[in-house]
Order: C-alpha cells, then structure tokens, then sequence
C-alpha cells in the first residue's frame, strides 16, 4: 500500500513546492503597497527563488538516492517553514531577499520524486511515472491565480502564512505515508559527477530541457501582456487563454512520457523540434490572433511533450547515476525558465517587438533537432560497434578485393591472431591446404551469383593448429549495387 501511495503523495508535494516556489512573485503587486521595491530590483527579486531552486537540484536528486524522498521531501518542507514565516513578517526589501533565496528550496524538490519514482516501476513505464509527476509545474499556476484572490480578502502577509499551515501538513503526511523501506544507493557524489561529466548525452539533455521548459515557463510569464498589448484583447480574456495554454503544456507531459514508453524517444524529440521550429518562424512574422493562437498552442504541446520525453530518456542512459543527472538537467531546465523571460524583456525594451526572440527560439530548435539526429544515429552506430565486438562468433570484414581491414575480439580468441596481425592481408592467411582450388572458386562464383555462400571449411589457427569452422560470407553493397565489402561469420565446430 505505501509503495502504491508514493506515486500521487511525490506529485502532490511537487505542488507544494512550486506554490511555495513562486510566492513573492504571485504577491509582488500586494508587497509593493507596504514595502518600497525599486523598480529596477524586481526582476532580481523574481529571479533569486529560481535560480537557487534550480542549482539545489543537483545536491537534492542526489540525496533523494542517498536517504529516500521521504527523508528529503520532509526537511525540505521543514526548512521552508523558516523562509515563509520570514516573508510573511518581512518589512524590508531586504527581508524579501533573503526570505526569496530560501525559497528557491520549493524548486529543487523536482529533482526528488524524479530520481525516487522510477524505482517502483519497470523501466517501459518510467517516462509515463516522471510525466504524471511533472505535473506538479501546476503549483506555479495555483500560487499564481490563487494567492492575489485571497490577498485580496485576507492581505498578503497572512495569505503567505496559509502556507505555513500546507507545510505542516504535507511534513506529517510524508513522516507517515512516505516509503522507509525506498532503495538507496550510496556513492560519493563527487565520484557521480565524475562519471557522467564528460558525458555528451548529459550536456544534450540538458539543452533540450532547457529549450522546453524554458519556452514552456516563457511564454507563461509573457502571454498575458503580449495578447492585451498586440491584439487589444482583454485582460480577463488573456488571462484565460494562458491558463489555457499552461494547462495544455503541463497534460502533455504524462502524454509525453507515455508516448516515450511506447515509441523510440529520440524520434519523439524530432517531431517535438521540428514542431518549435516552425511555431518560431510562424510567431516570428507576428500573424493574426487565429494563427498566433495556433502557433502558441503548438508550442505549448511541444514543450509538454518535451518535458515528458526527456525525463524518459535520463533513467535510459544513466541508470546508476539517475539522482545527479536528474539533478543537473533539471537545473538547465529551471535556468531555462529564468533566462528566456529575461532575454524576451531585452529583446522587447530594444526593438518593441517580439519577432526576434521567436525566431531565436526556432533556430535553437532547429540546432536541437540537428542534434538529435545526430544522436539518433549515433547510438545506432554504438549498437552495431557492441554487436560486432561482443558476439561470440568470429567476425572478419574485407574491402572489396579481399583485404581484411576489421575483425571481432572473438576472431582473435578463435584464431590466435590479433587484430594487427591479419588488417591488410588476405584471408587466406587461415588456410589450411586442405581444400582445393576448384572449392574456393565455387565458392566465390557463388557469392559473386547470390551474394552470399554458407558451408563448412578447414582453416588453421596462428599456432599451426587445424580446426573445422561453419563460415558464412556475405557481400555487402552500396546504393548503385556495387560490393563494397564481405563479412565473414564463423564458429569453431571441430567437437562437433
């Protein structure tokens, strides 16, 4: 029952910690009536919370394996009692300062449930568990519409102890509902990072949930006033379409991960590139309310389904090292959701425009997209390098005149021979003699008829020892049909 209950308990603290995440933010119009904010102080304010949120990532998925989400997700929400309670007694920027550095605690629990979830399930359900669980991002809409309603009523400051009693609460739920028996894996978490540092794929994934999230968090900030001021739409009105669009975006991310479960990730991650690519170029040449609104949806799909892939995609490729990476992606990700905002501002105060930005976001897609075509192959290329090193059978690869230029370990474990001893001669350095000429040339007449020939032949190993071996040769062709190479595939069947 308790391992059942940790889905939905992680996905319901995930909200918590974003509604406390984004508090100062949801209240900054109410906090400005009793403490003076320098207007060129604000965006610092907004961002101290999200940038602290998103480097504690690392150390928190890190410790989720350590000591278990329990343990984590319960001082977490401990230590932001402190932070909250300060907030809602500041009087001082300052005060907000330094209450809005530790809130960024709300942030970095992310990384928690999606390091811990993926040991309750098999591996071809992870991207749909880490999919459910983000949908924790609602926390930042709840805060977001719910806090200014109740300020309203109730005042700001008291409206910030509210949070105070939610803490508490969820502390107690996870002391007893959260899973004491979790597994842990103890290593250094130096010797973590040393090993997937130098790791592309880390630094990919990383890029590509920068892109993501960063444009799903962007485009929440600035929806609002880009559709009253561009399209003279009301205020209600915006603020209806971009809850709109964060709902989309955060259900597309089970869809996401689900979808990552069943299909080929990475050919996921082109449709989704190829999809912010061209929403990008559309937005870019300021189109009307029906076309924007298309492409704003499709970005919102995108990023969504972006969001749910990629987390399936980390377990895949860092099984041991799952905490620090889901860490460290996490955090281009949330940094995703500080920069992009801040560039569109830049953008905007420069030109009076958006088109810039959007086109940006389309050419960082496109060199995304690139990538992970890039990486679709290579991996396919790693696959058929471990296939040809680690099967059993002798393998020996010729060009098209019959000089060996590659062979298997397993070739030189049957032979005797070492790769540098056979690349550049001819195969027939393993013949035994025992066959005669007219053998090979129906041999070959029938490779050069069929394109393959399959039988048995005497060879002789480095050591002079002779051995019968079942060969297989095959010719392979380009596209014009011309042969460009013979693989040899054989097994010693001398017992036999």
């Amino acid at each position: 029952m308790i391992r059942k209950m940790q889905l939905p308990l992680q996905t319901m603290n995930l909200v918590l910690g974003f509604m406390v995440w984004v508090i100062i933010s949801a209240l900054i119009p109410f906090i400005k009536e009793d403490i003076q904010i320098p207007a060129e102080k604000l965006a610092i304010l907004t961002a101290i919370p999200v940038v602290l949120g998103s480097v504690l990532r690392i150390p928190f998925g890190y410790y989720a394996n350590v000591f278990g989400a329990r343990i984590v997700f319960s001082v977490s929400f401990v230590l932001l009692l402190f932070p909250v309670f300060y907030i809602s007694a500041a009087s001082t920027f300052t005060d907000l300062v330094i209450g809005g550095l530790f809130l960024g605690i709300g942030g970095a629990v992310f990384s928690v449930g999606v390091t811990s979830l993926p040991k309750y399930y098999p591996k071809e359900r992870h991207g749909l568990v880490n999919g459910v669980y983000g949908i924790g991002n609602l926390g930042t809409a709840i805060t977001t519409f719910a806090a200014p309603v109740i300020a309203t009523q109730v005042g700001w400051s008291l409206t910030v102890k509210l949070y105070l009693v939610l803490l508490l609460i969820f502390i107690a739920l996870n002391i007893l509902f959260g899973d004491r028996k979790e597994v842990k894996v103890k290593t250094p978490i130096m010797d973590e990072i040393k090993a997937v540092y130098k790791s592309d794929k880390l630094w990919l994934f990383s890029l590509f949930y920068f892109l993501t999230f960063g444009s799903f968090v962007a485009f929440t900030v600035y929806l609002p006033n880009f559709l009253v001021s561009h399209f003279a739409l009301e205020k209600v009105d915006a603020g209806m379409r971009t809850a709109g669009f964060i709902a989309l975006a955060t259900f597309m991310r089970p869809v996401g991960g689900w979808l990552g479960d069943k299909f080929k990730p990475l050919i996921l991650l082109m449709g989704i590139f190829l999809g912010l690519t061209l929403s990008g170029i559309l937005l870019a040449f300021s189109p009307s309310i029906g076309l924007y609104t298309v492409g704003s949806l499709t970005i919102a799909v995108c990023a969504g389904l972006g969001n749910g892939v990629i987390f399936k995609l980390v377990p895949q490729y860092f099984n041991k090292q799952a905490g620090t990476v889901n860490g460290i992606v996490s955090m281009m990700g949330g940094l995703g959701g500080f920069f992009p905002p801040l560039m569109l501002s830049m953008i905007y105060s420069m030109t009076g425009q958006y088109s810039i930005g959007f086109m940006a976001l389309s050419q960082v897609a496109l060199a995304s997209l690139i990538l992970v075509i890039w990486m679709y192959y290579q991996d396919r290329l790693v696959m058929s390098s471990k296939v040809f090193r680690y099967t059993g059978q002798g393998i020996l690869v010729t060009d098209s005149r019959g000089t060996i230029r590659s062979v298997n370990p397993a070739f030189t474990k049957l032979t005797g021979y070492a790769e540098e001893e056979v690349v550049g001669h001819k195969p027939s350095i393993l013949k035994s003699g025992r066959q005669s000429k007219p053998f090979y040339e129906e041999m070959w007449s029938t490779i050069r008829a069929t394109g393959q020939w399959q039988g048995e032949i005497w060879n002789r190993r480095k050591n002079g020892e002779e051995y019968l071996e079942f060969l297989t040769i095959n010719a392979v062709k380009d596209d014009s049909g011309e042969v460009v190479h013979y693989v040899g595939l054989f097994s010693d069947i001398s017992v036999q």
